[in-house]
C-alpha cells in the first residue's frame, strides 16, 4: 500500500495579503464540503488506528513490496519551525529579520568548524552536541539525541512480548546512543559488499534470521506546546521499522536513505504533564526494501539519523516549493512560490492568510562575525487565483519578481532567505516556515548543460556518508570539512552516491557552492548475478515502491540550489520502471535534467550521456557523434581504489579540448574503512571481511581520494591540478594565463612567478597583471616576463617557471594565501649538455681479489667490497662508516596495487604470476675485473634472472627469463659508474619496472632528491608534482595505504642522496643519455608490502630497500578490475639500456654542489 495521508507538496517564501476566501472563485459551500470530506478522512484513519493497536507481526510487511509505509506523512520540504516571528521586536521581525539572525548562526562558517572534527570518542561525542545547538530558541522543535535502551532479537519473530507497552521492564537492556548504528556499538556485525546481496537472492523474502533491534525511550512534552499537533520525524532508518507511543501503534515506514513522519498529538500525554511518554521502535535489519539497497558500501542498521518531535500548530504550513525563472539577460528573475497548508485538524471557519517575502541576507556577515540584522526585503510575492483542495490540504501559489537578482554558481553561491507566513483573520503569525534559496537556471543547449547560461564544467566527486567510528551516522564538521577539502583542491560537484543524503549535507551544499547529482536509493546490482530473478525495473510489483523513493527524494529536496540534477539510482538495469521514474521527474520539476546510467547512459530516460569508467577514446567518440546531442558527464570515473588514479590527466586533456565533454565525478572521496580496536588495544581500518561477515568483497570499499580520517591522498594533488580554474601555458615563446572560471573574475587572486636552476631558486616576485574576465586569457611573451634577466644570466642546464596563483583574501573554505593553482613550465635550454668529467679525488687506490671477494678501497676515504660469488655488493663504507648493506641487483618486481590485481585471470599480476616474474632469482654467470689501474677498475657480473622451479635439467641460459650484464667503473674518488644492459626474453608481458635494488644501513634515512615532489608521484600521475630539490626521512616518505602495496615512489628524479644525520652517505644520479629516474626508497621492503593486508601489520626491516628504476609501469586508474594502464605508460619486455653513478657523501661540513647533468661532484 502505498502512503495513506496526502503529500503537502512543495512551497517556499511567500508573503499574502488577502485572505483566501477573498482570492477565491471556489463557493464557500464547496470549501466546506471539501473541509468535512477531510475530516471523515482524519476519523477514518483513527478507527485504522485502533485496528492496528495491537499489530500481527505475523503478517511480514517489511517483505511485501506493495507495503512501503503506514500512516506516515508524504514526504515534503524539510521544516524548520521559524517561530522567530512571534519574538524579537514584532510585527517588523515576523517578517523575516528573526529567521534571517537564525540563518547567519546555521551559515556563518570559519576552518575551525572543519578543524573541529575528531576520531576519538570525546571529539565525536563533542561534535554530536554542537550539533543540537542551533535548536537554541527554537522552542518548537526537539531532537531525542538520547541514550536509549537497546535490545537486539535475532529475529521480528523473537522480539520481546510487548516491549513496546509503557510498563514493559527494560532495565537489563542495553543502552545505545540515537543516532547511530548499532554494529558499530558491539551489536551484531557490520557487513561489506559491492554486488552480492548479504542474503540468498529470493524477493521479495528476507531470511528467517533477521536481527531486529527493539528500542526504547521516554519524552516529556512541553507545557509551551499545548494546543499544538505533534509529530514525531525520523531523518532515516534502516532497514524498515515500527513505531509505538504509548502503546499507540503510530507507523510504519522503509527506505533507508528518506525521513517517515508520523502525527502522534492524540497518543501523548498532555503537554505539561509529569507523565513521561514512552516511545518505542521495532528495527528490522532486513526488509523487501534491502533488495532495493544493494549499493556499494557497508550495510548497517538502525536510527542512523536525527529523531525529531516537532510541534506545529492547528493549521499549519505543511510543505513549500520555491521556483526562479530568469529573463534571457538574466536582469530579473520571476518567481513562484507554492505554498500548502493543512487545515485537517480545523473547520474551514478559521480563515487564515499566506504571506511570502525574500530577504537579501548574502551580506549580513561582518567581518567580525555578527549578523547584520537589518537583512533586506528585496520580493514580496502576491497570491494567485490557484488553490486546489485535497484531502485536508490547501494550496497557495504566490508570484513575484526579483531585479538583478544575485545569481547562484559553485563559484559565487549567492543566498536568499525565504519566509513564508501564515496569518490568522486578525492578522497573528499562526506559523512561519522558511529556508535559504538560490536563483540560478537550468538549461539544456546541443551537448551542453547551461547553469545561468553557461557550460560550466563538472570537476566531481562521488561521495558516501561515512565516519569511521560512527558507520552512517552524520556529523556536520564531518560534513564541513568535506566541502572544505572538495573546495581547497578546486572540487566543484558531488554525486550523492548513492542515495539523499542528511538534510543538512544539502543546506551546506548550497551555502558553499557545490553543484549536485542528488540520487535516489535505488541499486539493485546483485541482480545481475542471477539469470532466473526478474529485475525489479520490470516488474509491476516493484513500481510503486521504486516511485515512492524518487517521489521522496524530490519533495524533500526540491528548493535547494545545489541541485541541478535529480538522479533515478545507480546500477539498477533499465526497464519500464524506469522510464515510469523518469517521466514522474520531468513532469514534477522541468527547472533540473534527469540522470541515470543503467541501460547503456545513453537511454530516453536520461537528459546526459552520463557513463562510467568509459575510457578517453570512447567518450571523445561519442562527443563527436552528431547525432547525439545530450553532454557527456562521466558519473563515475578514475577509481581511487589505494594507490591509483594514473591517466587522469590524459581525461582532462580531453574533456578541455573536447566540445560535448563536461567532466565527471571520480569514484569516490573516502576510504569506507571502519575504525576497528583489537583486543590488544590496537586500531586498524577494516574493511570487508574483517568482522568475520561473509559474503564480502574485500577491500573494493577503498576507493577514496582521502582516509576515512580525512586525511588527503597523495593524488588528491592530482586532482587538485586537473581541476585548478588558473591554466598557464607556454607555447611558441607566449606565457599564457587562462581563466576557466565562468562567473568569476580574477580580482580576487594574487599572482607569483619564481624560476629554479637545476634545482636552486633564481629568483621570484609578484606578477602583476590585468584582471582576467571569466573564460578569458592574458599573454605575456616570455622573454618580456620579469623572469628574463635571471634566466639571461644562469647557467643552470634546465630552468623552470612557476607561476602561482593565491586567495587575496580568507573565503568560507580557506584562509588568505592558500593556493588555488599552480603551474610549472620548462624554459627554453640555453646549451648542450656538457660531456661528463669525474672530478674530486684522484689518489691511487688498491683493489684485492681474493677468493670469495674483491675488495676496493681509497685508504679511509671509502671502501666497496663484492661477493664473487653473486657478484654484489656486501659492504660500501665511507670514512669508515657503513652505507650499504646489500646489493646491487637487478629488479623487475613491485608489490602488487589493487590495479595490477584487477582484471582476473586478464590482470597483470596474473600476467605476471604466469610468467613467474613474482618467484625470480639472480644466479651470477659471471664476475671479473676487466682492468685494474692505480685511478680506475672495471668490474663485469652477468645474472640471470630465473623463475623459482624452473626445469633444472635445462641449461640456464634456456630457462632463463632475463640476462642483464652489470658493468662498474669504479675511481679514485669513490665514484661508481654503473652500466646496466638488461635483455628479457620476448614473450614476457609488461613489466612491472625495470630498475636496480639495494639496501642502505637503516641510518642513511635523511634523503634529498631532485626531481618531481615532494609527494608521491608515478610515471602517469605526476603532472602536479613539480621538478625541484626536496627533502625527507625515509619513514615519512611511506604512504600508508590501508592495504600494503607499490607506494611512496618519486619520478624524473636527476639525482638523489641518503645521508645519516651526520652527513655521512651516498649519492646518485642517471649518467650519460640515461632520462631521468623513478626512486623509491622505505623501511617496508617489496617482499613486506606485498605481504601485509592491513598497513598496521608491516614490520619494518633492519635496513632501508632502494629502488632506482630506468623505467616503472603506471599505476592506472580508469577502473580497478581490468588492465588499464595506458599503453604509453606500459613497459614492454624489450631490452634496455642505462646508467646511474654513485658516489660517496662525507660529513655534514662539508658542503657540496651538484650539477647532474654535466655529471660533476664538487666536494670540499
Amino acid at each position: 500500500m502505498m502512503h495513506e495521508e496526502g503529500n503537502p507538496g512543495p512551497v517556499g517564501h511567500i508573503h499574502l495579503n488577502k485572505t483566501l476566501l477573498i482570492q477565491s472563485n471556489i463557493s464557500m459551500h464547496d470549501i466546506l464540503e471539501k473541509c468535512q470530506d477531510a475530516i471523515n478522512i482524519q476519523q477514518k484513519k483513527k478507527k485504522v488506528a485502533n485496528l492496528f493497536k495491537n499489530i500481527d507481526l505475523s503478517f511480514s510487511k517489511w517483505t511485501d513490496p506493495f507495503h512501503i509505509t503506514w500512516s506516515g506523512r508524504y514526504g515534503h520540504y524539510s521544516i524548520h519551525i521559524d517561530t522567530s516571528g512571534e519574538q524579537d521586536g514584532g510585527p517588523q521581525w515576523g517578517r523575516g529579520r528573526g529567521r534571517g539572525r537564525e540563518w547567519n548562526a546555521e551559515t556563518f562558517f570559519t576552518l575551525l568548524v572543519s578543524n573541529s572534527i575528531g576520531w576519538n570518542r570525546d571529539r565525536v561525542s563533542s561534535a554530536k552536541t554542537c550539533f543540537t545547538l542551533k535548536l537554541k530558541g527554537r522552542e518548537e522543535i526537539k531532537f531525542l539525541y538520547l541514550a536509549v535502551e537497546i535490545f537486539l532479537a535475532s529475529s521480528p519473530s523473537s522480539t520481546p512480548l510487548e516491549f513496546y507497552d509503557s510498563s514493559f521492564q527494560d532495565s537489563s537492556w542495553a543502552t545505545i546512543p540515537v543516532p547511530s548504528n548499532w554494529q558499530m556499538h558491539g551489536f551484531d556485525r557490520p557487513i561489506y559488499t559491492n554486488i552480492v546481496y548479504p542474503f540468498p537472492l529470493n524477493p521479495p523474502k528476507v531470511p528467517e534470521d533477521n536481527p531486529t533491534g527493539c528500542y526504547r525511550t521516554y519524552f516529556y512534552l512541553p507545557k509551551e506546546w499545548e494546543g499544538r499537533r505533534i509529530f514525531l520525524h525520523f531523518e532515516a532508518v534502516d532497514s524498515a521499522f515500527f513505531a509505538w507511543v504509548n502503546e499507540h501503534p503510530t507507523g510504519y515506514s522503509q527506505d533507508s536513505r528518506l525521513p517517515a513522519e508520523f502525527e502522534i498529538t492524540d497518543f501523548c500525554h498532555p503537554c505539561g504533564s509529569d507523565k513521561s511518554n514512552c516511545l518505542a521502535v521495532q528495527v528490522m535489519r532486513w526488509s523487501d526494501g534491502s533488495y532495493l539497497e544493494d549499493q556499494d558500501h557497508w550495510w548497517l542498521s538502525g536510527i542512523h539519523r536525527d529523531v525529531l518531535l516537532l510541534a506545529k500548530p492547528k493549521v499549519y504550513i505543511a510543505d513549500y516549493c520555491f521556483k526562479s525563472n530568469l529573463a534571457e539577460d538574466f536582469s530579473c528573475a520571476d518567481i513562484q512560490v507554492e505554498v500548502k497548508v493543512d487545515y485537517s485538524a480545523m473547520n474551514i471557519d478559521n480563515s487564515v492568510e499566506t504571506g511570502t517575502e525574500i530577504f537579501d541576507t548574502g551580506s549580513s556577515h561582518t567581518s567580525s562575525g555578527h549578523a547584520n540584522l537589518l537583512s533586506t526585503s528585496v520580493s514580496h510575492l502576491q497570491l494567485t487565483n490557484s488553490v486546489d483542495y485535497r484531502l485536508g490540504f490547501i494550496g497557495y501559489q504566490l508570484k513575484g519578481k526579483l531585479q538583478m537578482p544575485k545569481l547562484w554558481n559553485a563559484e559565487q553561491p549567492n543566498l536568499y532567505t525565504l519566509v513564508v507566513t501564515l496569518k490568522d483573520a486578525s492578522g497573528n503569525i499562526v506559523d512561519c516556515e522558511s529556508c535559504q534559496v538560490g536563483i540560478r537556471q537550468i538549461t539544456k543547449a546541443p551537448k551542453q548543460l547551461l547553469v545561468n547560461g553557461q557550460p560550466v564544467m563538472i570537476r566531481g566527486v562521488n561521495r558516501h556518508e561515512h565516519h569511521p567510528r560512527l558507520g552512517k551516522t552524520n556529523l556536520e564538521s564531518c560534513m564541513v570539512q568535506d566541502l572544505v577539502l572538495m573546495k581547497q583542491n578546486n572540487i566543484n560537484a558531488v554525486r550523492n552516491s548513492h542515495y539523499p543524503q542528511h538534510p543538512r549535507w544539502y543546506e551546506l551544499c548550497d551555502l558553499f557552492g557545490m553543484y549536485m547529482i542528488d540520487e535516489a536509493n535505488i541499486e539493485t546490482h546483485g541482480f545481475h548475478l542471477s539469470s532466473n530473478v526478474q529485475h525489479p525495473t520490470s516488474e509491476p510489483v516493484w513500481a510503486s515502491a521504486m516511485l515512492d523513493r524518487v517521489i521522496g527524494m524530490v519533495d524533500r529536496d526540491k528548493n535547494h540550489a545545489c541541485i541541478i540534477s535529480w538522479s533515478l539510482g545507480n546500477e539498477a538495469s533499465y526497464g519500464p520502471n524506469h522510464a515510469a521514474l523518469a517521466g514522474w521527474v520531468r513532469g514534477k520539476d522541468s527547472t533540473r535534467v534527469v540522470h541515470y546510467e543503467g541501460g547503456g547512459a545513453r537511454t530516453s530516460s536520461t537528459d546526459i550521456v552520463c557513463p562510467m569508467y568509459m575510457r578517453v577514446w570512447d567518450i571523445v567518440k561519442i562527443a563527436e557523434d552528431p547525432a547525439e546531442l545530450r553532454p557527456l558527464i562521466l558519473c563515475e570515473y578514475s577509481h581511487a581504489m589505494g594507490n591509483s588514479n594514473g591517466n587522469i590527466h590524459e581525461y582532462w586533456e580531453a574533456i578541455d579540448s573536447t566540445f560535448g565533454l563536461q567532466g565527471g565525478f571520480i569514484w569516490d572521496w573516502v576510504d569506507q574503512g571502519l575504525l576497528k580496536e583489537g583486543a590488544d588495544g590496537t586500531k586498524n581500518w577494516a574493511y570487508g571481511g574483517d568482522f568475520g561477515d561473509t559474503p564480502n568483497d574485500l577491500n573494493f570499499c577503498l576507493n577514496g581520494l582521502i582516509w576515512p580520517d580525512r586525511s588527503p591522498h597523495p593524488a588528491l594533488h592530482e586532482v587538485k591540478f586537473v581541476n585548478q580554474p588558473i591554466k598557464v601555458t607556454l607555447k611558441e615563446g607566449i606565457v599564457k594565463i587562462t581563466n576557466t572560471h565562468f562567473f568569476s573574475t580574477t580580482e580576487a587572486l594574487a599572482f607569483d612567478w619564481m624560476i629554479h636552476g637545476d634545482g636552486c631558486e633564481l629568483g621570484s616576485g609578484i606578477l602583476s597583471i590585468p584582471t582576467i574576465a571569466p573564460q578569458k586569457s592574458y599573454d605575456i611573451k616570455w622573454d618580456a616576463g620579469p623572469w628574463y634577466d635571471l634566466w639571461c644570466t644562469s647557467d643552470a642546464t634546465e630552468i623552470f617557471l612557476t607561476i602561482t596563483v593565491k586567495l587575496l583574501g580568507s573565503t568560507r573554505w580557506a584562509e588568505t594565501g592558500h593556493i588555488v593553482s599552480t603551474v610549472q613550465v620548462p624554459l627554453p635550454v640555453k646549451h648542450e649538455t656538457v660531456p661528463h668529467i669525474i672530478k674530486g679525488e684522484h689518489a691511487a687506490f688498491s683493489t684485492e681479489v681474493l677468493d670469495d671477494s674483491i675488495e676496493v678501497k681509497n685508504q679511509n676515504l671509502w671502501e666497496i667490497k663484492f661477493n664473487k660469488q653473486t657478484g654484489a655488493i656486501e659492504s660500501w663504507k665511507v670514512a669508515g662508516v657503513p652505507v650499504m648493506s646489500k646489493g646491487i641487483l637487478p629488479c623487475f618486481w613491485r608489490a602488487p596495487t589493487d590495479n595490477d590485481k584487477g582484471g582476473e585471470t586478464e590482470s597483470y599480476l596474473s600476467k605476471w604470476k604466469g610468467a613467474k616474474l613474482n618467484n625470480l632469482t639472480f644466479t651470477t654467470e659471471s664476475c671479473t675485473v676487466l682492468n685494474a689501474l692505480d685511478n680506475l677498475v672495471k668490474i663485469a657480473v652477468v645474472y640471470l634472472g630465473m623463475p623459482g622451479g624452473s626445469e633444472k635439467k635445462l641449461p640456464q641460459s634456456e630457462t632463463s627469463l632475463f640476462k642483464v650484464d652489470l658493468i662498474y667503473s669504479i675511481y679514485g674518488s669513490g665514484d661508481v659508474i654503473l652500466e646496466c644492459h638488461v635483455k628479457p626474453t620476448s614473450e614476457l608481458p609488461p613489466l612491472p619496472r625495470v630498475g636496480i635494488e639495494f639496501h642502505l644501513e637503516k641510518s642513511m634515512d635523511q634523503i634529498k632528491w631532485y626531481g618531481r615532489g615532494p609527494f608521491e608521484c608515478y610515471p602517469d600521475r605526476k603532472a602536479a608534482a613539480h621538478v625541484g630539490v626536496y627533502e625527507q626521512d625515509v619513514s615519512s616518505m611511506h604512504v600508508p595505504y590501508i592495504v600494503p602495496g607499490e607506494c611512496s615512489g618519486r619520478t624524473d628524479v636527476r639525482w638523489v642522496t641518503f645521508q645519516n644525520k651526520d652527513g655521512h652517505g651516498i649519492y646518485a644520479s642517471t649518467y650519460g643519455e640515461s632520462p631521468p629516474m623513478q626512486m623509491n626508497a622505505s623501511f617496508y621492503g617489496t617482499a613486506e608490502l606485498e605481504r601485509a593486508t592491513h598497513n598496521e601489520e608491516l614490520v619494518k626491516g633492519e635496513d632501508i630497500e632502494v629502488h632506482l628504476d630506468h623505467k616503472h609501469m603506471g599505476i592506472g586508474g580508469d577502473d580497478s578490475w581490468s588492465p588499464c594502464v595506458h599503453d604509453k605508460y606500459l613497459v614492454p619486455a624489450v631490452p634496455y639500456s642505462f646508467s646511474v653513478r654513485l658516489s660517496r657523501l662525507i660529513v655534514s661540513s662539508c658542503t657540496f654542489h651538484i650539477h647532474y647533468k654535466e655529471q660533476n661532484i664538487y666536494l670540499w
